[in-house]
């Protein structure tokens, strides 16, 4: 369904307003009560972030396009846009306590996690090259704020400068690409791009690689990876959650219809990059993280493997492929999102504590918070018949079914090392000397870890809801 009617335009873009026009309210309220009204400007963020979920899934079912072509409104995008505000949504609840402290109350945090958001919607929304920079940018530079968030932090700072000096690298990689795709084809258009690569044309291709260059960086993708480390463990420990969560959802959703709708016809020249990257990712993932003694860190490392094997989705290049990168992302940002409420969780006399050997005995000082932790390490490291497995599942189904075989062989060695790490801290917290007990856990943070370990837990008992609807996602990405 077509929008051309300055009255019906709109409609398709009605969420992405609501949140903005809601940001730019909350932006007032903070600006003249001041950093008092921190905790209603982060209590307002929540419900709006929520309100706007709901206002995506309300929209008219089927595709709807407005501003010719550019923006685009299909299954796909409502699947993880709602994925995104997940994310966001569950960052702010995370955050709740960081921004309780007396030094932290920055109501600004709030507001700028929700234009982050917004960004994420353009980006997931993109139907021309023109409004994936849009997007892209529009995310990018909250981010880079949010990393520097904590102003009287040195490392906090350092990793807001890091992602920042690194990011503008990045879009200056895909605005390159950008402009040769444009050059030789003489469009932005995807629909128009994916007509013209049939031609095939060796300029066209110099554009996908660099193109799909600036977006591996957006998902910490190997050669792109090197901020990721560094911004992880510089930032606060909630703004870490937000990067490992929504961010990478819009980063993978935008990757992902690039290749899959703009340049169909050029699969095999895409194919092996995706490959390529998809490999270098799971392997540098899984032996870089082996030698981390912080958490955060090993997060990184973390993150940047798990990328890889969304990728190996990806490489298919079919709907059941899309599929498994659909399914994959949605346990993914479970996973992580709980992980890191447990980082949060772990504060002993007010301060928090980052290092692995701070989880040292923790299964005899608090019993329930490492069990799901292990949970959600056994699920990371892809071990049946928790989530991971089955995201792990799908990816590898998908390429075993393209005829990638050594693509999905050194995706399951690169998961059986990744294990190692993910096992160590198990056998940190219950096998080592007990440390000092650390502080109660706030409810949020319970909520949110009962939450995401059970989903990771018990999601083979009923895994239909979310496989059927990434099914249905993926099929109108073809």
């Amino acid at each position: 369904m077509t929008f051309d009617a300055a009255g019906y335009q709109l409609l398709p873009v009605l969420p992405e307003l609501m949140l903005t026009v809601g940001g730019m309210v909350l932006l007032m309220i903070g600006a003249y009560g001041g950093p008092k009204t921190t905790g209603v400007v982060t209590g307002l963020a929540i419900c709006l972030l929520v309100a706007t979920g709901a206002a995506e899934l309300l929209l008219p079912a089927g595709r709807l396009v407005t501003f010719g072509g550019s923006f685009i409104v299909d299954d796909y995008a409502r699947f993880l846009k709602v994925l995104a505000l997940i994310g966001s949504t569950a960052t702010l609840i995370l955050s709740r306590q960081f921004l309780a402290d007396p030094s932290s109350k920055i109501f600004e945090y709030a507001i700028l996690v929700v234009l982050a958001s917004v960004g994420m919607m353009v980006l997931i929304s993109a139907g021309d090259l023109i409004m994936i920079y849009l997007g892209l940018e529009l995310m990018s530079l909250a981010l880079y704020v949010v990393a520097a968030i904590n102003r009287d932090d040195a490392k906090s700072n350092e990793a807001g400068l890091k992602y920042f000096v690194l990011g503008a690298l990045s879009s200056g990689l895909l605005l390159y690409g950008a402009s040769l795709i444009y050059g030789f084809t003489g469009t932005v258009n995807f629909a128009g791009i994916a007509a013209a690569a049939q031609e095939g044309n060796i300029g066209l291709i110099f554009g996908l690689v660099f193109l799909l260059a600036g977006l591996c960086f957006k998902v910490s993708a190997v050669p792109f990876h090197m901020w990721t480390p560094d911004v992880y463990e510089g930032a606060p420990t909630p703004v870490t959650a937000f990067f490992a969560s929504a961010p990478k959802v819009a980063g993978l959703a935008v990757f992902t219809r690039v290749v899959l709708t703009a340049f169909p016809s050029v699969l095999g020249q895409w194919q092996q990059i995706v490959v390529f990257v998809a490999i270098a990712s799971m392997l540098l993932g899984s032996f870089a993280a082996i030698g981390q003694k912080n958490i955060k860190r090993l997060m990184a490392y973390s993150a940047i493997g798990h990328i890889g094997f969304a990728l190996v989705g990806l490489a298919a290049g079919t709907v059941e492929g899309a599929q498994g990168v659909l399914v994959y992302i949605s346990i993914y940002v479970a996973m992580t999102l709980g992980a890191f409420s447990v980082i949060l969780a772990m504060k002993r006399n007010g301060f928090a504590v980052e290092q692995i050997s701070d989880f040292s005995g923790l299964s005899r000082t608090n019993p329930q918070l490492a069990f799901f932790f292990a949970m959600l390490l056994f699920s990371l490291a892809g071990i049946p018949p928790l989530a991971g497995f089955f995201a792990k599942f799908y990816v590898f189904v998908a390429a075993v079914k393209a005829g990638l075989f050594t693509l999905a062989i050194i995706g399951v060695v690169a998961s059986v090392i990744g294990a190692y790490y993910y096992l160590t801290i198990v056998k940190v917290m219950y096998f080592d000397e007990p440390k000092p007990a650390v502080d109660p856990v706030r409810f949020e943070l319970r909520a949110v870890l009962a939450v995401a370990g059970l989903f990771n837990m018990l999601f083979f008992v009923y895994p239909a809801p979310l496989v059927s609807a990434a099914t249905v996602a993926a099929k109108s990405l073809f």
